[in-house]
């Protein structure tokens, strides 16, 4: 069975770092692209950052770009999302998801993602 595992949400303080990761069973994740999505309370799904099956390539959104990095061991078949310099708006349900695209391409689309986790809380608040 295909399946993906989020895991690191937890309640922060602004300002503070957390680590989520996203971690396979039941298939290879350097065969995929990964993205990581959050919903927050009332709001659509959104892309946070993606990155390239062969690890080449990474995107962020504006909106965490400079605070958060994703990464990939392929060694542990898990990705991580490193996320530092917290704000009460990163404050979502974060999810991440595999999608078989080029070796260079991943995507802020949901659409373009076969596979999800149940996702992980983030909450940032003092």
């Amino acid at each position: 069975q295909l399946q993906l595992v989020e895991s690191g949400g937890d309640l922060v303080q602004p300002g503070g770092s957390l680590r989520l990761s996203c971690a396979a069973s039941g298939f290879t994740l350097e065969d995929y692209a990964i993205g990581w999505f959050r919903q927050a309370p009332g709001k659509e799904r959104e892309g946070v950052s993606c990155i390239s099956s062969s690890g080449g390539s990474a995107n962020y959104a504006d909106s965490v770009t400079g605070r958060f990095t994703i990464s990939r061991d392929n060694a542990k078949n898990t990705v991580y999302l490193q996320m530092n310099s917290l704000k009460p708006e990163d404050t979502a349900v974060y999810y991440c998801a595999a999608g078989k695209m080029s070796d260079y391409v991943c995507t802020a689309f949901p659409a373009n993602y076969a596979y999800w986790g149940q996702g992980t809380q983030v909450t940032v608040s003092s």
